[in-house]
């Protein structure tokens, strides 16, 4: 399985509904709370062409982007193929 980046902060319930998404499928992800750590929320704003909201998330080096984009690609079944 690839590995998982979360780009998150906290209080976050997006946050929270893309984690609890991807503890169902047993995924394990790195997380970073870009609230606590002022080099990640850097770092993934590079990453995101500038994308401020969180959650932001990866797989691999694909940018998947926020909670909606995960949910969607989860519905569509593009989630699985990903995370293969």
């Amino acid at each position: 399985m690839k590995k998982v980046t979360m780009y998150s902060g906290d209080p976050c319930t997006y946050c929270g509904a893309a984690k609890a998404l991807l503890k169902s499928k047993n995924v394990e992800f790195e997380e970073f709370d870009i609230w606590k750590d002022p080099a990640k929320a850097k770092e993934m704003l590079q990453r995101t062409n500038g994308k401020r909201t969180i959650p932001q998330m990866f797989i691999g080096d694909h940018y998947i982007g926020g909670n909606d984009d995960l949910q969607a690609l989860n519905r569509s079944g593009e989630l699985d193929k990903l995370l293969a």
